[in-house]
This record gives structure tokens, sequence and C-alpha cells, in this order.
């Protein structure tokens, strides 16, 4: 599996365009998609209760999920990393979230001290470096937070999908992280069109940028808009050569059980 590709109805793309008109279809059994997607949150408030947390990190998918936590008034608390580098559209969702769901978004930030001393000994543009770097700033940036974020927690909700890239083809409802948790991937069976089609149908918020042929959208240096064809993915770390690329918020596992 290659990853889903861009679906764009042209080749020469304009700068903005809806990303509902673009994406968002119903296609066969997705009421059922739905509905187990439902109960597997409800099942995780049952069985993880005050341990249970949705890591979103403000993407079409993560949306959704926000959006059914507060449609069932479900106990789960949302916390999101704020990088010190992401788009003002993509920090705009957090107000948009309490405003229109009355739940509260614990933002998590990298140790300023520690982005200072990165910037000056590597550079602003350390990532375009060398692929350690980038794994480095976002070490710093990203995976630090996270581990506050999931401390003395026993379980986290993502927007993890199995369509996203080929290395998330084979990505279970639930899994074990590595850190004693589990991690909870309740749109694993979903399609970009679902996701669009449900944010359409229930006017969920979204990031400005999905209209701007970002579907996948991080850090604002290692983010771009994806051309016709290109995969889901396209657009994060563009200039790297790595098949799987991944900034270690989600390490995935080989055939040979080696975290990746």
């Amino acid at each position: 599996m290659s990853g889903e590709v861009s679906s764009l109805p042209f080749g020469d793309a304009p700068t903005h365009a809806s990303a509902i008109e673009l994406y968002a279809r119903k296609s066969a059994g997705f009421d059922e998609r739905l509905a187990q997607t439902v109960e597997l949150l409800k099942q995780a408030v049952a069985e993880h209760g005050a341990g249970l947390i949705q890591s979103t990190s403000l993407g079409a998918e993560d949306m959704v999920i926000t959006d059914l936590i507060a449609r069932h008034a479900l106990p789960i608390d949302i916390a999101t990393l704020d990088t010190g580098a992401l788009h003002d559209e993509t920090l705009a969702l957090v107000p948009a979230i309490e405003a229109r769901y009355g739940l509260k978004v614990e933002v998590f930030t990298p140790v300023q001290q520690a982005v200072i001393q990165f910037v000056k000994t590597n550079g602003e543009r350390a990532m375009y470096e060398s692929l350690d770097l980038r794994k480095a700033c976002c070490a710093v940036r990203k995976l630090e937070p996270l581990s506050r974020m999931l401390a003395g927690r026993s379980a986290w909700i993502t927007g993890l999908r199995r369509e996203q890239s080929s290395n998330r083809a084979e990505v279970p409802f639930a899994e074990d992280d590595g850190k004693g948790r589990i991690k909870l991937n309740v749109l694993a069976a979903w399609s970009w069109a679902d996701v669009w089609h449900y944010i359409a149908a229930n006017d969920v918020p979204f990031n400005a940028l999905h209209d701007q042929f970002m579907p996948s959208i991080g850090c604002a240096p290692c983010t771009r808009a994806i051309a016709v064809g290109e995969d889901f993915r396209a657009g994060r770390w563009w200039w790297e050569d790595e098949a799987a690329k991944e900034c270690g918020l989600h390490a995935t596992k080989d055939k040979t059980g080696v975290p990746a």
C-alpha cells in the first residue's frame, strides 16, 4: 500500500479550494465505522477512566475525535503539543475547540531553554541539514513534551489511520506504545473521505490550511502543500529520501518487531 494520494480534480490547482468539496464522500460502511469508533471510545473510558487522554494534533482526524468526545459527553481529557513552530491556523483551533465545545485543551510546550540551545548549536534550518538533526529537533519540540502529556496516563487516543501511509497500513485499533501504555487508534479503519464526510455533516471546525492542499500538517518549516498524485503525507519532510517519514510520536515496528 503506497498511501492515499491526493484526489484533486484538476491539474493546475489554485491556491485555495474547499477541502470539504474535494474530499467529503459518504462511502459504503461509514455508519458502521462511525458506530464502531463511538463504541471504542466508550470502552476506553470504561477501562481507563481518568487514565485516558486524547493527544490531538489538531488535524482533521483529531478534530473528528474531539467532536465525538463532546457529542457523546465522554469524560476524556484533551491535550495538544505546541512545538513553537506551528502555523497560526493550527494554533487557532485550540480556542475554537474551547469555544465550540466548552472543553479545555491542555497545551504542552517544549522546554524553552532546550529549544534555544538546539537552535544556537544547530541553527534555525537544522531540520534541512540532516535526518539526524531533523529527528533531534522533533525530539526537543515534540517527544519531550509528549512524555509530560502522557505521564501518569494508561492510554492515549490518536487519529492514526491505515490509509495515511504505507508505514501505517497495518495500524491496529489498540497497541502497546512501548512505554507501558495503550495507544488507541479509533479511526484506524476510516478513509480520508470518511473523515471529511463527518466534518461536513457535523460542521466540525478544521484547520484552514486543509483548504490549501495540506492534508497532513505539522510544524510550519516541515509542511508544504501536496500536488496532484502525491501521497497523503508527501508534504511532510519532503526533502528527505526515507520512505517512512515519522517524527517519533508514533514509532512503528518492522516485521522483526524492532522499532523503526
